[in-house]
């Protein structure tokens, strides 16, 4: 989970093989105009919901 404790609400491995596709597909599909790839890693942002 990168540099940080995991949180008792993080979203579970499971869980994230099975929404990583969706999410992949998603930004695959809108990429950022300014060419950008994002600073966070899209399960911690996940997470942050």
């Amino acid at each position: 989970m990168g540099g940080r404790q995991p949180y008792p609400s993080d979203l579970p491995d499971e869980a994230w093989k099975l929404i990583r596709p969706v999410i992949t597909a998603w930004k695959a599909k809108h990429p950022s105009l300014s060419g950008h790839a994002g600073q966070y890693a899209m399960r911690e942002i996940v997470n942050a919901i």
